[in-house]
């Protein structure tokens, strides 16, 4: 994988830079402040070729708009959507940023903006309509791909969030432009990758969230590499319903539970919730319950007693990764658990990596996203990584 920092001339080269800035947008159309972290992450790479003299051109996608091209003649509702999934406003913020002026084109290829490219000059920024509003870009289209490609000289990938997707602008785009990888994406890969080959001990990973199927696998990979293994949420369910353990009404993500019992479901390493927060179908009684006394009721939480001994497992650890919060902190009634967590990590001494979007959220509504070490900008690929599973956005750099 060739760096960024290996290209010897950017003076007045067209550099396509595939970035993520799925980032939320507010019903007043703005890119707050609180939510433009991905935009921030991405500046060092912004700033190196502005500095280099480069014509930089931005690519993202924001939402799944489906197939809403970037056009003013849409019907009513389909505009709405166009609208709410469009990047101007994070050419507004990101111009803000940077206190300079991003010129904002309402498509990502054909004559339009390759004419507003030919006319740039070097050091100036031209982001693109979401590139999702054309199909191809999800179906790893190469014919889209060769378009994106020739808007460019260069093509670089600072999307690290993205690179476990097998889409156009992250793998197909590489075969037709010599192609690097940007300064954030060389940083997560370098931070996830000490953290997993060589963590400071002990080492813990947390897991829990939804979806299952992703973090099932991080368990089993991550088994002989950490220590320490707590789990939670739907996670921890799907775990407690493969050892035969009765887990009531709670979800379990639809998991075979063949897939779970890959897993050392005995292993000394692996820590599962003892005590829970229960409730009824309508959330309505809440109770503490042990492990196995579920009845016909939900887990939507870890308890006390499981809590204590998660805090005093993060509080002996040198090295913390941990993905997906451990109940349903969005309610003040089930979120103890994951409060607690993150104020063990905080706590503590440990180098602490997070990632995923729920994961951020919670840490960052519970006042502690400052303390953390590192925040990944992305929980899906982070997954994948930790899977041990080649990326195709990594893949296709060499």
């Amino acid at each position: 994988m060739k760096s960024i920092k290996s290209i010897q001339n950017l003076q007045n080269k067209k550099v396509l830079v595939r970035v993520d800035f799925n980032v939320p947008i507010g019903k007043d159309g703005v890119v707050g402040e609180e939510e433009d972290w991905r935009i921030k992450a991405t500046l060092p790479t912004i700033e190196y070729l502005l500095k280099r003299g480069a014509k930089i051109i931005l690519i993202s996608h924001l939402g799944r708009p489906g197939q809403y091209k970037a056009s003013s003649t849409l019907p009513t509702g389909r505009q709405v959507k166009y609208q709410a999934c469009s990047l101007r406003p994070v050419a507004n913020r990101l111009g803000e940023l940077l206190n300079c002026k991003i010129k904002f084109i309402n498509d990502c290829i054909g004559d339009k903006v390759k004419n507003e490219i030919e006319k740039m000059q070097a050091g100036e920024i031209i982001l693109l309509e979401n590139l999702r509003f054309h199909k191809e870009e999800e179906e790893n289209n190469e014919e889209f791909a060769k378009e994106l490609a020739s808007l460019a000289d260069i093509y670089i990938n600072d999307g690290f969030s993205v690179s476990h997707r097998a889409h156009a602008s992250v793998s197909n785009i590489t075969k037709f432009l010599p192609s690097y990888a940007g300064l954030l994406l060389e940083k997560e890969l370098e931070i996830l990758f000490e953290a997993v080959n060589n963590p400071k001990r002990p080492a813990t990973v947390i897991i829990g969230g939804a979806k299952a199927e992703t973090k099932v696998p991080v368990i089993e990979h991550l088994m002989d590499k950490f220590d320490y293994i707590l789990v939670g949420g739907v996670v921890a369910n799907v775990i407690l319903k493969a050892k035969g353990i009765d887990t009531g009404k709670s979800l379990s993500g639809g998991i075979d539970l063949t897939e779970v019992q890959k897993i050392d479901l005995n292993s000394k390493k692996l820590y599962i919730p003892v005590d829970v927060v229960v409730c009824n179908d309508k959330k309505k009684i809440i109770s503490l319950s042990a492990i196995g006394k579920i009845g016909d009721n939900k887990i939507l939480d870890i308890a006390t007693e499981t809590a204590n001994l998660y805090s005093k497992i993060i509080s002996d650890s040198k090295t913390i990764i941990w993905n997906g919060p451990v109940g349903m902190f969005e309610k003040e009634s089930f979120a103890f658990g994951t409060k607690e967590i993150a104020r063990a990590i905080t706590e503590s001494k440990c180098y602490s990596i997070i990632g995923g979007g729920d994961t951020i959220v919670a840490v960052d509504k519970f006042g502690y996203l400052d303390k953390i070490d590192y925040v990944c900008t992305g929980g899906g690929a982070m997954l994948e990584f930790l899977s041990g599973n080649e990326l195709p956005g990594i893949k296709a750099l060499g």
